[in-house]
């Protein structure tokens, strides 16, 4: 093909790609500050009050409805992969609730004048093939004529009224498991400068397109007290959404935390995203860091994730057995990161 009329490459055509996508926390805080309360509805269980994953309708007093969307522009240049990757992170949603998927609805918004048919197609065909593995249809959705390639799922699931897992159930004395590793917003940075190695994005794909689908047996555990993915705000946004709605004091332990094998090296290289400073800038203030700590590693903890791990506070005395599960369920990366305190609501870093 003359290289006049080579296609673009996917992520040449959107500004940003994956969760670091989202709107910073401090604006996203700040543009619902302004919305009216859910109101007085007794079926609503979880709403918008404490930031966490997903809304949840109590039917009848024994099942609950869970329901939630994402979607953003490709991270990745292949458009079957970023169809992958777009569908896991929503239905990921489901799972850190505690719930079960049980069908999808595609959102689809491709600038249709820029973008071969058959991409289009590999990008719906990727997000089924997800949908697949995780036993549900896609059962319809909408699309628009759009300036940059968006995907994405709103997902509806069911879990048992009693299991369900907030982020803000985290208590004094739990130990902090997180079940993948981190460094995603650092491998997309790198693919949109062309700079990431063949393994290394092998090694992406396979971590955003692994289903967080162990979190309803983790709900099922009683020792288990709360759970959260972890995307585009990174661990710290996310552990902080934890602290805040549990109102306790959450410490990661950074020499535990589960990192891709090229994270550290990258982002000390500078391959850093946008979403990254934003995040910071967000929530900063309250944060503990330790004195001198570098800032390409302070990167390492704002960096959005796309499709990561669930963060899962689990009582002290079973979190080893627990851990054990969680890595022979096929999640190789998993670790003990931290522990939760009584405190005022923040994250220290140690």
């Amino acid at each position: 093909m003359d290289a006049s009329t080579e296609k673009p490459r996917l992520t040449s055509l959107a500004h940003g790609g994956g969760c670091g996508c989202k709107l910073a926390p401090a604006v996203l805080q700040d543009l619902l500050s302004g919305m009216p309360k859910a109101g007085p509805y007794a079926g609503l269980l979880v709403g918008t009050e404490t930031a966490d994953d997903a809304a949840v309708w109590d039917l009848d007093g024994t099942t609950s409805i869970i329901a939630t969307t994402d979607f953003f522009m490709p991270m990745v240049d292949d458009p079957h992969a970023f169809g992958r990757i777009a569908a896991t992170n929503a239905i990921s949603d489901i799972y850190a609730m505690g719930g079960k998927p049980i069908f999808a609805l595609a959102i689809v918004g491709m600038p249709i004048d820029k973008m071969d048919p058959e991409d289009i197609r590999q990008i719906l065909a990727g997000g089924a093939s997800i949908c697949v593995e995780a036993g549900i249809p896609v059962a319809g959705g909408h699309s628009i004529d759009c300036p940059e390639p968006v995907y994405g799922l709103a997902v509806i699931g069911t879990c048992p009224t009693a299991q369900v897992k907030r982020n803000s159930m985290a208590r004094a004395g739990d130990v902090l498991i997180l079940t993948k590793g981190i460094g995603v917003g650092i491998y997309s940075a790198a693919i949109k400068k062309a700079a990431l190695d063949r393994a290394s994005l092998d090694e992406m794909i396979v971590s955003t397109t692994l289903l967080n689908r162990i979190g309803p047996e983790l709900a099922a555990d009683e020792a288990v007290h709360a759970m959260t993915d972890v995307t585009g705000f990174g661990i710290l946004g996310h552990g902080l959404e934890m602290a805040r709605g549990s109102n306790v004091t959450l410490t990661l332990d950074l020499a535990a935390l589960p990192f891709l094998d090229d994270a550290e090296r990258l982002a000390q290289s500078g391959f850093v995203t946008g979403a990254s400073h934003r995040n910071w800038k967000s929530y900063g203030d309250e944060v503990v860091l330790p004195d001198g700590l570098e800032d390409w590693r302070r990167h390492l903890l704002t960096d959005p994730q796309t499709s990561g791990g669930l963060l899962v506070a689990v009582e002290p005395g079973k979190a080893d057995a627990l851990l054990a599960r969680i890595r022979e369920a096929g999640y190789p990366r998993a670790a003990i990161v931290g522990t939760v305190r009584a405190g005022e609501p923040r994250l220290v870093v140690a």
